[in-house]
């Protein structure tokens, strides 16, 4: 499984909205739902939305930089307040998630690609 960065520019807007099943106040969009799709990622999509829930240091933030950083198999999500302060970190000791990651926003509840705001 494969991202391809030149599909994932196209994603610029979102013609659907889709509402998270275990967190129905989240809302992510076509592009982070292809992300999902294609590497198998919905995990990603429930700890992001999870987060939304019950980090307090997430939930405080309006605009959140989410980045999963992957490398052998191994990989660290992080989230930043969209000035490169991270304000939550966690480790994941295996992935299938393809190198070298990806990064996703979240604002106003709702979990997008950059490309798509």
């Amino acid at each position: 499984m494969t991202l391809d960065v030149e599909f994932l520019s196209q994603f610029t807007g979102s013609a659907n909205w889709y509402r998270h099943s275990l967190i129905p106040r989240v809302l992510y969009t076509d592009g982070a739902k292809y992300v999902a799709d294609v590497a198998g990622a919905y995990w990603l999509l429930d700890y992001i939305a999870i987060a939304q829930r019950i980090e307090t240091a997430v939930r405080a933030e309006a605009f959140q930089v989410w980045k999963l950083a992957v490398k052998n198999s191994a990989a660290t999500l992080t989230c930043e307040d969209g000035n490169d302060r991270i304000v939550h970190s966690k480790i994941i000791s295996f992935t299938d998630f393809p190198e070298p990651g990806i990064i996703l926003w979240c604002a106003d509840n709702t979990i997008f690609l950059p490309t798509e705001y």
